[in-house]
């Protein structure tokens, strides 16, 4: 009798070691599981990112507005008959 049931605990062992030191362990299904988690929220982030782009690149497409405030956010362009005034702060001179 105490051989059968060795023989069963042992047997058990056998069909543990794959749940825990196996290709399939449970460790490794969680590592995985937090790497999808991870990319999931990468991703959220980037679709945020591309929708914000996708409607900026609408913006220039459809309005000359968009371009008028990049050219003088960007590049520091006037309209003509325009006067720019630029004030300068700092330290004051001795």
């Amino acid at each position: 009798m105490k051989l059968l049931a060795l023989v069963l605990l042992l047997l058990i062992a056998l069909m543990q070691y794959p749940l825990w030191f196996g290709k399939t362990s449970w460790k490794k299904v969680w590592e995985a599981d937090q790497d999808v988690i991870a990319a999931r929220e990468n991703n959220v982030m980037l679709q945020h990112r591309n929708g914000m782009l996708e409607a900026e690149v609408n913006d220039l497409k459809q309005g000359i507005e968009a371009i008028e405030e990049r050219a003088r956010s960007d590049l520091g362009m006037i309209k003509q008959d325009e006067i720019l005034f630029q004030i300068v702060t700092g330290a004051p001179q001795p």
